[in-house]
């Protein structure tokens, strides 16, 4: 049985994984990257038909999870290469057998190893798929005559300790995001950013946020209210996939949309088959279905009708936010965008999912990598710091407290906007106190960033569940507007001098 039809990049990329495998004279150890919806399984599928095609030595496939086997090995059969299953009803491998290729979750595999079902010296080829997961490195020494091949869609490690550099010389860097989209294979994203304080959550000894930190704050009643929001103001009577933390916040979500009058359900890990089966049939065929999960979702699934993308919950991990926007991502004939709802502050830690990554420079610095993740941080001072504090020496008054002004504003029948009217006066006339020069004046308005960030992030929590597109809008409106100020009060100055 022939496989589907490759595209031009899933050739040239086969392509150059076999000239690396057959130029060098040791045993390669390869890493090839490539985003969700790109077509990792029908490619390495085909790598491992041509190969045992070539060479005729045995091929094995590693997986992490039970479905994601049974989907690899369908795959696999349709793409001719007969294959078999190993799984936990798999007692016994015969010392010949007709299979080609075996596929396996790790743990399994390496109990038949070590009982020695399998001939590790015959296997040629070693596939992983979903390669940064750490678990798998603990295998690799296993097969001493065999290539690998790590597949992944991000090509970088969550735990420091255990860069993927170690475990592969060199990183295949696929067909980018950006380009999948130009070329109409994935839909292009509409990222709908909201500001969420994100103090309560505490990191667990993995690197994420913890569970139970994250369902205390997403199942609160304000969080609960913004997702609503968030929801009817983006994403109203779309087919919708929520991701969170916990099963607790999840449940919670689901009966809040069903109390008001949505078709939602919830689905975890802990689901029933039967019973997740008959969720995923009707989320199919629900057009406007909301679908609430935890921890099920992430990968191995594929509902290309998915609309929106609603990630109800904050990730420390870079693999997890591209494989849960990936979810919305596949594109159809009358499907060519979709939306993103991010309620987690991912995109700022981040940056925009279809954004160009250096995924070699990743790879080979990985601690440069975690470090600038790291570096992301709110910046949450009243003050302004000391060393910028310094520059401003003829300002008796730098701080400015935005709630305070905001309800005086509001009292006194004013509109809101004068909140940020006022603000940006007191900064031009600290750069303007400070400077002799329109140019030294403007140069001076660029140490206000940080505190331009926070104060129109303080205004935009006034106003209550505005986008982060709006504050992002805010943000340059008001650094364009104080920059026209400064120069107005500089030329004003210089004119009143030339008077005199």
């Amino acid at each position: 049985m022939s496989g589907k039809k490759l595209y031009t990049y899933q050739e040239s990329d086969i392509a150059t994984l076999f000239d690396k495998m057959e130029q060098s004279v040791t045993r390669q150890r390869l890493l090839y990257q490539l985003p969700t919806g790109g077509g990792k399984t029908v490619i390495f599928s085909e790598i491992a038909k041509r190969y045992i095609d070539k060479f005729r030595k045995k091929v094995v496939v590693l997986t992490h999870r039970t479905e994601l086997c049974k989907q690899t090995s369908a795959t696999l059969k349709k793409a001719g290469v007969n294959n078999k299953e190993i799984n936990s009803s798999v007692k016994k491998i015969p010392k010949k057998d007709d299979y080609q290729c075996y596929v396996a979750m790790v743990e399994t595999l390496k109990n038949r190893i070590k009982n020695g079902d399998i001939n590790v010296d015959a296997v040629g080829l070693v596939i992983i798929d979903e390669a940064h997961h750490n678990s798998f490195h603990k295998l690799l020494d296993k097969f001493k005559n065999a290539a690998i091949i790590g597949v992944t869609a991000t090509p970088f490690s969550s735990d420091i300790n255990l860069p993927m550099h170690k475990n592969y010389n060199e990183l295949i860097v696929g067909e980018p995001i950006g380009s999948l989209i130009e070329q109409g294979f994935l839909a292009k994203p509409k990222t709908w950013r909201y500001d969420v304080e994100l103090n309560s959550l505490k990191t667990g000894v993995h690197g994420d946020y913890t569970v139970s930190t994250s369902d205390a704050l997403y199942s609160s009643p304000a969080m609960l209210e913004l997702l609503l929001h968030a929801y009817e103001s983006n994403s109203k009577n779309k087919k919708t996939l929520i991701f969170n933390t916990g099963i607790f916040t999840s449940r919670a979500v689901c009966q809040m949309f069903t109390d008001a009058g949505y078709d939602c359900k919830h689905l975890d890990n802990k689901t029933p088959a039967a019973e997740r089966a008959e969720i995923l049939k009707w989320f199919k065929k629900t057009k406007n279905g909301i679908l609430t999960s935890v921890s099920i979702l992430t990968t191995g699934f594929d509902e290309p009708s998915v609309q929106t993308v609603i990630l109800n919950r904050a990730t420390n991990s870079l693999t997890l936010y591209h494989q849960m926007i990936g979810r919305g991502s596949r594109r159809l004939p009358q499907k060519k965008t979709f939306s993103i709802v991010d309620l987690g502050n991912n995109t700022e830690r981040f940056g925009e999912w279809n954004a160009p990554v250096d995924w070699k420079h990743v790879f080979e610095n990985p601690d440069h990598y975690h470090e600038s993740l790291n570096s992301h941080t709110e910046y949450e001072g009243h003050n302004i710091p000391a060393e910028i504090r310094s520059k401003f020496p003829n300002s008796l008054e730098v701080s400015f407290d935005v709630q305070t002004a905001h309800q005086e504003a509001i009292a006194n029948g004013d509109k809101a906007k004068i909140v940020i009217r006022d603000s940006i006066r007191q900064h031009a006339l600290m750069c303007a106190d400070n400077a002799d020069t329109i140019t030294e004046a403007l140069h001076l308005s660029n140490e206000l960033d940080k505190e331009i960030d926070w104060r129109v992030k303080q205004y935009a929590k006034c106003l209550d569940k505005v986008t982060k597109n709006y504050t992002d809008w805010l943000r340059d409106d008001y650094k364009s507007k104080l920059r026209i100020l400064i120069q107005k009060i500089m030329h004003r100055r210089e004119s009143l001098k030339a008077a005199q």
